[in-house]
């Protein structure tokens, strides 16, 4: 069944195409045939006419089975023979109405022998004994070669008393057999030419309408900075203006959307640290109340919690262009197992970093900050006494950042929605971090996933186009 576009195109054109080029040779190939048949058929009739005209009708008509030594026979014979030799047919046969033969040149035979070879010819026999030379209608086979009879009435009078079939052969026909082996060999290259030039055409059809459907994903994604790219024809062109017009307009709402977040978390940040300052000097004054003093802790850790959502927010919300260079992974790796292992101490959790001296091309400040929230996300799922490793292995022209944990793993049917922003299954979650990793991942043209860690935990793997020399060693 075809699915594509491009496949029905070029369905559409090929089908006709080749269908009018097989009707197009059986047609010029029947019309070859026919006229060589009509030629052959004109020549063999016009030398059964030129033997009836030198035949004595006179003397013909007494002709009997035995007179094959009179004069008469060996003067007709050999007229026939002369004419047989000069115009290259293969057989002359002068013979009687009632169809029994008279003189056979170039045939065996005598005088009186019936000639049943004519009952293939009775149409044609009627209109020649009537007086009218006439072709057979049909080629004839002898031994393996074909035949045409052509027939021509001996006359006394008016009165028709013999007639005259000569037999030429089909040997013209092996120039239609090379006719059709360059008929077959001009068709085969025609039909490659039309094959091409529908795959051609269903390209320059398709291959617009492919761009714009990348240009669609590319907005699905979140790539709203790419801009549509312009198609050509009336059509297509209308429906690119459409789509860059819609990645125009989500660009500018989403700036919108930047702006309002960044206006927000600004107009929050303000009081916060205000009551961030004076639940500390509250603090200060309780030192004597431990049980006042608990209840302002709890109000502090509430407030340093609002502030790591707001901070989250802000860096969510703000667009950050990339400073990319060629960076050592064991480098980035080490660096958020360092700011990640004061919280891994608290917890009981050590974490380990293996690196294979793989090196990204990549922004070190925005990884290394998307590293750091899949660190601290794996150690705060993992119980006391666990693991966590963090891993750069070469994957071609990419390179594996992984970061293991032992923990509960992600909740089923969780899988595919952990990236999106503010879905969270923890309770003091933001559900920014993740989403901020793919984003990250994204600009960098690369991607993040979650695979199952066999034996229970979670395994985040973020991938980065590589370096130059990593991406040599791994193709060498």
């Amino acid at each position: 069944m075809l699915r594509t576009i491009g496949a029905r195109l070029a369905a559409a054109y090929l089908l006709p195409s080749l269908l009018g080029l097989a009707a197009l040779g059986y047609y010029v190939d029947a019309l070859a045939r026919r006229a060589l048949e009509e030629e052959l058929g004109r020549k063999v009739t016009a030398v059964a006419a030129a033997a009836a005209a030198t035949m004595p009708a006179d003397r013909i008509a007494f002709l009997r089975p035995g007179d094959e030594q009179t004069r008469t026979y060996r003067n007709v014979h050999e007229r026939l023979e002369e004419l047989r030799a000069a115009t290259g047919v293969r057989r002359l046969l002068l013979f009687a109405p009632d169809e029994r033969a008279l003189v056979d040149a170039g045939g065996d035979a005598p005088i009186g022998a019936p000639l049943p070879e004519l009952a293939r010819d009775r149409f044609e026999l009627t209109g020649v004994l009537a007086g009218e030379a006439q072709a057979s209608q049909l080629l004839f086979e002898e031994g393996g070669a074909l035949f045409k009879a052509g027939y021509a009435p001996v006359r006394e009078g008016d009165r028709v008393v013999a007639a005259v079939l000569a037999e030429g052969s089909a040997a013209s026909f092996a120039v239609l057999r090379e006719f059709r082996a360059s008929l077959l060999g001009l068709g085969l290259v025609a039909a490659i030419g039309v094959v091409a030039v529908a795959f051609l055409f269903s390209r320059t059809l398709v291959s617009p309408i492919r761009r714009l459907a990348a240009a669609a994903r590319r907005i699905g994604g979140g790539d709203l900075a790419t801009p549509v790219p312009h198609a050509a024809t009336e059509e297509l062109g209308s429906l690119a203006a459409t789509l860059e017009e819609m990645r125009e307009e989500l660009l500018a709402r989403d700036r919108q959307l930047q702006m309002m977040l960044a206006g927000i978390a600004h107009e929050v940040r303000n009081p916060l640290g205000g009551m961030e300052l004076y639940s500390g000097l509250l603090l200060e004054e309780l030192a004597g109340d431990a049980e006042k003093a608990r209840q302002v802790q709890r109000i502090r850790r509430e407030i340093e919690h609002l502030g790591r959502l707001v901070n989250e927010f802000l860096d969510y919300a703000r667009e950050r262009p990339l400073a990319t260079e060629e960076v050592a992974a064991a480098a980035l790796l080490e660096e958020a197992a360092a700011l990640s292992a004061p919280e891994a101490s608290t917890r009981g959790v050590t974490l380990e970093v293996q690196a294979a001296g793989a090196s990204v091309h990549c922004d070190p400040a925005q990884v290394k900050r998307a590293l750091l929230n899949l660190a601290r996300n794996a150690v705060q799922a993992s119980p006391p006494g666990s693991k966590v490793e963090l891993r750069a292995l070469p994957a071609g022209d990419r390179v594996r950042l992984e970061v293991v944990d032992r923990g509960a793993g992600v909740p089923a049917g969780s899988e595919a929605r952990i990236f999106e922003p503010f879905f969270t299954t923890r309770e003091k979650g933001t559900g920014l971090g993740l989403a901020f990793v793919r984003r990250i991942a994204e600009e960098h043209g690369g991607a993040v996933r979650h695979e199952p860690t066999p034996g229970g935990g979670a395994t985040f793997v973020l991938e980065l186009p590589a370096a130059a020399s990593t991406a040599v060693r791994a193709h060498g």
